[in-house]
């Protein structure tokens, strides 16, 4: 199982250049960071500076979305990035929450995205689209290009766009129970659309914290219950409470009363006070180091590839040195075994 990091970029932009070489040097595969252009700085300019200061990571964006940002443009900036540095980037999209609510806008639509996915991954490769007045185009200097565009989703009209379109899936929580029912529709769509189910590469995407003071760690990490919230009223409003969406994920928003976006991702969040400890303890990888290895076991045995921390709390390097050092060793001698 490969391993992932998330940052926000939040000033100074160096920051999160440097703690990229951290994670390269403990053995992280990838550095992601959000898109979200009000509330963070723009990460396409620290991407940049991410490869540059790197040898081998892959960078990309968790997530972007195709309505902020036009796909023909968002697939020249990948490509430009992978011709600088070497096929080094990888496109995370989805519909649309921060970036699209900060300006008072709904997420767009899942047939928006799906255009969308096939404009940056053919483009970005070096292949012609042809556009919706017939015009055939394609970027002339792209030469040998490769972008995996990976869909975040949680509701069964999305998962099945994952299976049938996308090279990756993204779920924003770490509940086996839920992993192994979404990873089942996605499975099935690929089948369904004449794919190899394993070609869908499964991402699952939470903070991690660790350490002993678990009463610290969920109130560090009650935020992503919250973040989470926002996707899942979209799918109680579009599925109802009764829906075939599992109740492990729809329940625990009956207590919602809102969300400040301001506040987004960051700890303390006063619009998560909501989110039971129970939530935290289930999306989140909470713990003590041997925790975090049986929780990832899990994980890995539900068939996901890579997992991704969000690293939005006051522990950020020991966190990082604790994968590097002692989860990612004690998970691979697990599987070892």
């Amino acid at each position: 199982m490969d391993f992932g990091v998330t940052f926000q970029t939040d000033p100074p932009a160096w920051r999160v250049v440097e703690l990229t070489q951290k994670a390269e040097q403990l053995g992280f595969t990838h550095a992601w960071t959000f898109d979200s252009h009000i509330l963070w700085q723009e990460p396409y300019v620290i991407y940049s500076q991410m490869l540059s200061a790197t040898e081998s990571i892959t960078v990309g964006p968790m997530v972007t979305n195709p309505a902020t940002r036009d796909p023909s443009v968002t697939a020249s900036l990948f490509a430009t990035l992978n011709d600088m540095f070497g096929n080094r980037t990888i496109c995370g999209i989805g519909r649309g929450d921060s970036a699209r609510r900060v300006l008072g806008k709904k997420p767009t639509t899942l047939a928006h995205l799906e255009d969308a996915m096939h404009v940056i991954k053919e483009l970005a490769e070096g292949r012609e689209i042809e556009t919706p007045n017939s015009n055939k185009v394609r970027i002339p200097w792209v030469k040998n290009g490769k972008l995996d565009v990976w869909m975040a989703g949680y509701g069964p009209k999305a998962l099945s766009l994952i299976g049938r379109k996308a090279d990756g899936f993204i779920l924003q929580l770490a509940d086996p129970v839920i992993l192994e029912w979404m990873v089942k529709h996605v499975h099935d769509a690929a089948v369904a659309a004449a794919r190899d189910p394993r070609e869908v590469k499964v991402c699952v995407a939470a903070p991690a914290y660790v350490g002993d003071d678990l009463g610290h760690q969920r109130d560090q990490c009650r935020w992503f219950g919250g973040m989470v919230g926002n996707h899942v009223a979209d799918l109680v409003a579009r599925y109802g409470e009764d829906g075939e969406v599992p109740h492990e994920l729809t329940d625990y928003i009956r207590a919602r009363e809102g969300y400040d976006y301001s506040h987004h991702g960051k700890a303390g969040n006063p619009s998560t006070d909501f989110v039971p400890d129970e939530i935290v303890d289930r999306f989140c990888v909470l713990g003590a180091v041997e925790d975090h290895v049986e929780k990832l076991g899990s994980l890995k045995e539900l068939g996901v590839d890579q997992f991704n921390i969000y690293l939005m709390h006051d522990a950020m390097e020991k966190t990082l040195e604790a994968y590097g050092k002692e989860i990612i060793p004690g998970l691979e001698a697990r599987s070892a075994v």
